[in-house]
């Protein structure tokens, strides 16, 4: 069996995520503190008091504590702390190891990597053949502040998709930027400081946000979509998405040809928590993440694509894709039927991206 991991000082916010982790694993925990009244102590199914780790009796009420509760390891977010028992713990209590690397370095560790990724965003850039020039590069903190705060939004959206959408971005025409299907937000953050960034247009998410719209006759994907809300979508939504709103984000609250029908009426889009935002009626990025039933698919492939303009992108979101093939039969359709609309055309990840050198205003597919 597992033996009990000691967190201490166990109030710190991380510490108790820390010990959430650990008890959702069935592994056995043991709070500690120094204060005489800590009000993290009804959360943790065991608890310990010790003194300050200055004070001459700390080590030894440590020992007795790891003998007492048969502890394996420490896990402190405190640096002063991890510091001290970097260095005394194993005098003190050999055996017992540091669950954690230093907090300073677990902390920092998101944003290096966010740099280190930004970085190489930009030194090994795709070359494609569009017929323009790319638009400039922004700084690379702004790469990085996408990639650090895009971790934080729930959804999926792998390195390789994130490198295309950098790409195509570099590689726009100006216009509008949508996206069919946004739910908890994560590519539609992307899509809106890639936006931002490379001075693209304005970012409108399409989505009905309901649950009764998420069945995709796929009973391993419906069976998940039942454990999820809605309403709460649309809430992470809103919270991931709102304090990097510039007057460049909204979204329609509606299946996506409803509001294909709202979109070609053209004027602002106005909601409560975004505000007011104007959009152009040209669409130079389409995103489409919707439902992936092959009917829906189509749907939004009709209703949308003819409002992309010559030099824009369409995207198909799960053109490969383990669990059914409505995505993939309409993007090869769509890539046959308007082949002479088609300037590039590739996967990457699981994504199809196509650029049209004309607009598609026929019936195709």
């Amino acid at each position: 069996m597992t033996k009990p991991v000691l967190i201490f000082p166990g109030g710190m916010p991380r510490s108790l995520e820390f010990m959430r982790k650990c008890v959702r694993g069935n592994r056995p925990v043991v709070g500690a503190s120094s204060l005489g009244h800590d009000p993290a102590r009804p959360q943790y199914p065991a608890w310990v008091s010790l003194p300050y780790i200055t004070e001459p009796e700390f080590a030894e009420a440590l020992r007795e504590v790891v003998a007492a509760h048969n502890i394996g390891e420490i896990y402190t977010p405190n640096i002063v702390v991890w510091n001290e028992l970097n260095r005394t713990l194993a005098e003190i209590a050999p055996g017992v190891s540091l669950a954690n690397i230093s907090p300073v370095d677990e902390m920092l560790e998101p944003y290096r990597s966010a740099l280190a990724k930004a970085r190489n965003l930009i030194e090994s850039a795709y070359l494609l053949e569009t017929g323009m020039p790319p638009r400039a590069w922004p700084a690379e903190i702004d790469l990085a502040s996408l990639i650090r705060y895009a971790d934080l939004i729930p959804g999926m959206c792998d390195d390789f998709k994130l490198r295309a959408l950098v790409e195509i971005a570099r590689y726009s025409v100006s216009g509008d930027v949508v996206e069919i299907g946004s739910w908890w937000g994560k590519s539609a953050f992307i899509l809106a400081q890639l936006a931002r960034c490379f001075g693209i247009g304005n970012l409108l998410c399409v989505d009905p946000w309901a649950n009764e719209l998420l069945k995709q006759d796929e009973e391993t994907v419906d069976s998940g979509s039942r454990q999820v809300d809605a309403d709460e979508a649309l809430e992470v939504f809103q919270i991931g998405l709102l304090p990097f709103n510039m007057n460049h984000i909204n979204y329609l609250r509606l299946p996506s040809v409803e509001a294909a029908a709202c979109y070609d009426n053209g004027g602002p889009v106005v909601t409560e928590v975004f505000g007011t935002t104007e959009y152009s009626g040209r669409i130079s990025i389409l995103h489409i993440d919707g439902n992936h039933a092959y009917e829906s698919v189509k749907a939004d492939v009709e209703a949308w694509c003819g409002k992309v303009v010559a030099g824009g992108w369409i995207i198909l979101d799960d053109y490969v894709w383990p669990f059914g093939d409505g995505p993939r039969r309409v993007g090869d359709a769509f890539l046959a039927a308007a082949n002479e609309h088609i300037s590039n055309a590739f996967v990457s990840g699981s994504a199809l991206f196509i650029r049209l050198s004309s607009p598609v205003n026929e019936p195709f597919i």
